[in-house]
Order: C-alpha cells, then sequence, then structure tokens
C-alpha cells in the first residue's frame, strides 16, 4: 500500500529513528487496526511508541500520542474479548 511504500522511502532518506518515519509507522497502526490486522496494529504502534521515545523522549506530545493510539487499541481488544 501507499503508506509502506512512503515508509520505505522515508526510512531511506531519513533513518528510522526520525519522527517523520515514526508517524508513518503510528499511521499503520491505526489503518490496520480497522481491517483487523490486529497483530500488525499492535506491533506498529509498539515500534512507533519505542522510535518515539528514543527519538524526543517519553513526555513528547508526539510519544503521547502513540501511548493514547496503543491505548485505544489495546481498550478495543479487551472490550471485543468481553463481547466473545
Amino acid at each position: 500500500n501507499m503508506y509502506q511504500r512512503a515508509l520505505e522511502e522515508k526510512e531511506k532518506a531519513l533513518g528510522w529513528d526520525h519522527t517523520s518515519t515514526l508517524d508513518i509507522v503510528n499511521n499503520l497502526g491505526s489503518l490496520y487496526a480497522p481491517q483487523g490486522k490486529l497483530d500488525d496494529a499492535a506491533k506498529t504502534y509498539q515500534q512507533a511508541l519505542q522510535g518515539y521515545e528514543k527519538a524526543v523522549g517519553r513526555d513528547h506530545t508526539l510519544t503521547l500520542t502513540t501511548v493514547n493510539n496503543l491505548g485505544v487499541f489495546s481498550m478495543s481488544q479487551e472490550k471485543l474479548g468481553e463481547v466473545e
């Protein structure tokens, strides 16, 4: 998909730990979750979180946005488990 292509190009140009690259990783998580690609969503959110923590610190808004996304994703998975 286009996000994957953009990620590959950003990674080549800027490196894995650049915030622009990490933005795409975070966005991929947001795309994977509603598609039912739950393992991919969890993996990409975790990658983005680790990258942001390293690049800008734990208290930066980019890191906290990813923490929020991961939290919402985790809560939705817990609710799904309760329904099943």
